[in-house]
């Protein structure tokens, strides 16, 4: 199986060389995508466990300071997740899952995603697209430009980092 590499004009610390129009990104498979994600979720509900833990050594709902930890356990994931979701991507297109399995969020033109971009994709678009029984995920394993209705929705699509040579001109054979 081959990666496919889709021409992206790229315009996040581009420095004096190559054309633009010579460099591409290789779109994220989506099982990575899929690692990507999971490594996300599991950091917020690890927060979540270590609270509940906590909240049961402290001896749970019958103390005050057992219910209180659990809520600053939720507190807490809810910060994360609008700081790993919402804000680093907004600010550097990578979120803690896709910074560990090297691939980056970016606008369809190729610049940063931003904030507001970042939390519309995350907090509308992936809600939309469980709502939709999964499917709004599985469009990208479909989908010959590997976006999801999340990408669709926001504009984004997801690559691996770094970039990579076109030659754009056609072989002789």
């Amino acid at each position: 199986m081959t990666a496919a590499a889709e021409t992206v004009a790229v315009h996040r610390n581009v420095e004096p060389g190559p054309p633009v129009q010579n460099l591409a990104r290789i779109r994220a498979p989506f099982s990575l995508r899929c690692g990507a994600i999971l490594i996300d979720y599991i950091v917020l509900v690890a927060i979540l466990a270590f609270s509940t833990l906590i909240s049961r050594l402290l001896g749970g709902g019958a103390r005050s300071a057992g219910s209180s930890s659990e809520n600053v356990g939720i507190l807490l994931s809810l910060v994360v997740a609008a700081l790993d979701l919402g804000v680093l991507p907004g600010l550097t297109g990578l979120t803690i899952g896709k910074w560990a399995t090297g691939l980056c969020i970016l606008r369809n033109d190729g610049t940063e995603l931003g904030i507001g971009r970042a939390f519309l994709r995350h907090f509308v678009g992936y809600p939309l697209s469980a709502i939709t029984l999964g499917l709004g995920f599985i469009i990208a394993a479909l989908n010959a430009r590997g976006r999801g209705l999340h990408d669709l929705i926001a504009g984004t699509i997801v690559v691996r980092e770094g970039t990579v040579m076109v030659d754009n001109r056609r072989r002789r054979a």
